[in-house]
């Protein structure tokens, strides 16, 4: 099929997309997936897989009756979309503009751009063990890195959220050797995970994740009464503050979407614009 000439309608491609992703990065594809994003029939589902395997990808797909669901074979090839580890964390983060969702299909908006941050590595045999265990509230074993120990270090963990940053993506886990629930980035899992049994641990356990915090911005008191009002209209501000909610342990991300250090007042009001009024109250949530 030519990726350059779609003979598909919008309707059949966003499925097509989804039957793709999905298996890639999941692992397992149901008639279920496709049911409850697109609201259709069971029937009209089943056939839009076959279809799928009949006209778009045939041999990407296999049934696995212990899975009872669909599975990618050895010899799967992406055929509608580029097999990036972007397109299945996208998806999840549903409230992305659909120009990023479908950049590699060349249907962007007329006079729009997206600015893309650059792609982590990241495969599909660490993704579909984590989203595993998180389904089924599992155990995983890990290899993993980090700047304070860049050799491999063994961890059990128990994932229970993907999370995306705006930059990149990590998973929100259980960890045994500290005892406590931590962020471990995407790109810096090494080998393979390996599924361990069930674990007690799960997101109603994490009281930080559970918790939610209310940062409070106003513009930066430096700037002048009338740019100071501009930055009000900027953000939509009422009685002239802004106030974002968020899970404790997602505060920092937030606040780095905004290029705001909370630690530091920079040189240029203009540059800054705006700062945080309720510092003392959310200080515990930042990074040190």
């Amino acid at each position: 099929m030519n990726k350059k000439d779609w003979p598909l309608r919008w309707d059949l491609l966003l499925r097509y997309r989804l039957i793709e992703i999905i298996a890639l990065w999941e692992g397992r594809l149901t008639t279920n997936h496709l049911c409850d994003t697109f609201g259709i029939g069971r029937q009209q589902a089943s056939k839009d897989i076959n279809e799928y395997l009949r006209s778009v990808g045939p041999g990407n797909l296999e049934y696995d009756k212990h899975l009872k669901g669909y599975k990618p074979t050895n010899s799967f090839t992406p055929q509608i979309t580029s097999g990036d580890a972007d397109e299945y964390l996208h998806l999840l983060h549903r409230n992305q503009e659909l120009s990023h969702t479908f950049e590699h299909l060349n249907l962007s908006v007329a006079n729009t751009t997206v600015i893309q941050a650059p792609l982590r590595n990241l495969r599909p045999n660490i993704i579909r063990p984590l989203v595993q265990a998180a389904r089924e509230q599992k155990r995983v074993e890990v290899d993993y890195v980090s700047l304070n120990h860049p050799d491999r270090e063994g961890r059990i963990i128990t994932p229970h959220t993907l999370v995306f940053t705006g930059v990149r993506w990590h998973v929100r886990a259980f960890c045994e050797k500290n005892m406590d629930y931590r962020d471990f980035v995407l790109s810096r899992f090494r080998g393979e995970p390996e599924l361990l049994g069930h674990s007690t641990k799960s997101a109603e356990g994490d009281i930080n994740w559970n918790t939610k915090v209310t940062v409070r911005l106003k513009p930066d008191p430096r700037l002048t009464p009338a740019k100071r009002k501009i930055i009000t209209e900027d953000y939509g501000m009422e009685r002239g503050a802004l106030r974002i909610t968020t899970r404790g342990p997602l505060l920092q991300y937030a606040l780095n979407q905004l290029q705001l250090d909370p630690h530091v007042l920079t040189g240029k009001p203009s540059a800054q614009q705006i700062v945080i009024d309720n510092f003392d109250a959310i200080k515990e949530w930042l990074f040190t």
